[in-house]
């Protein structure tokens, strides 16, 4: 059999202090996979230091934020035929060898989604306060709504499968925030997801997109409402678990 192809996805969007030394770790610790970045259109040279590295980057005409620029990059997946797809922050607190833990842990359990989990075990991840209670919460809901526990439904590192892939890729719908409402509405749909432990690091340089007071609270009221509005519309529908 050939070797499965497997791309990690990287959306970065100012990230010019993080994105070189990000790079520079995943072609030294996970070189069998290929790597792209989209560039949510930037403006520093987070897109220079990119294309100086040798890296595939598509820029985006306009900044789309966060979830339709991983969109983006679930797209080129889709359209080159990869089998899976690797989902990692430009900021560096996704840990490149760790990266492979997700693909590991993806074929070993035959799972559509494995989500890499700060929670899983104590692995000296510093959680902020405010960032515990959200977790728990809306670890709460996914359990309540799926009888699935899920111990980190907040990270973005993520192995999918091609199945997932497509779906996604070709999801008119794609949420703005594609956490706990995704993981929801997954699950209610049949696929496997399952977590494995990993260590991450906080960010050392630059500004969160869920930085300030208003931006936090925009997350959690939405994500809060398309959980509910996403058991209202799979209650008594949800399918067995992928084959």
């Amino acid at each position: 059999m050939k070797d499965p192809r497997i791309l990690i996805i990287i959306p970065a969007y100012n990230e010019s202090a993080n994105i070189g030394s990000v790079l520079d770790e995943i072609s030294h610790d996970t070189s069998k996979a290929d790597i792209l970045v989209i560039n949510d259109h930037s403006t520093d040279n987070t897109a220079e230091i990119v294309q100086k590295a040798g890296v595939k980057c598509i820029t985006n005409l306009f900044n789309m934020r966060y979830a339709w620029a991983v969109q983006t990059g679930l797209k080129y997946a889709r359209d080159y035929n990869y089998d899976y797809a690797i989902l990692m922050d430009a900021d560096g607190q996704h840990i490149a060898n760790e990266a492979w833990k997700l693909y590991e842990s993806a074929v070993q359990t035959n799972s559509d989604i494995v989500i890499g989990s700060r929670y899983l075990k104590d692995l000296g991840y510093p959680c902020p306060f405010f960032r515990k209670i959200g977790t728990k919460f809306f670890a709460g809901l996914i359990r309540l709504f799926t009888k699935q526990k899920i111990a980190d439904p907040l990270s973005g590192f993520q192995c999918l499968n091609k199945k997932v892939i497509d779906y996604y890729a070709d999801c008119g719908n794609y949420p703005e925030f594609p956490d706990a409402n995704l993981i929801i509405e997954m699950l209610l749909k049949g696929y496997k997801v399952t977590e494995t432990p990993v260590k991450m690091r906080t960010r050392e340089s630059g500004t969160s997109m869920h930085s300030g007071i208003w931006k936090p609270i925009k997350y959690m009221v939405t994500q809060f409402y398309t959980c509910i509005v996403l058991f209202v519309k799979y209650i008594g529908k949800r399918k067995a678990p992928h084959a």
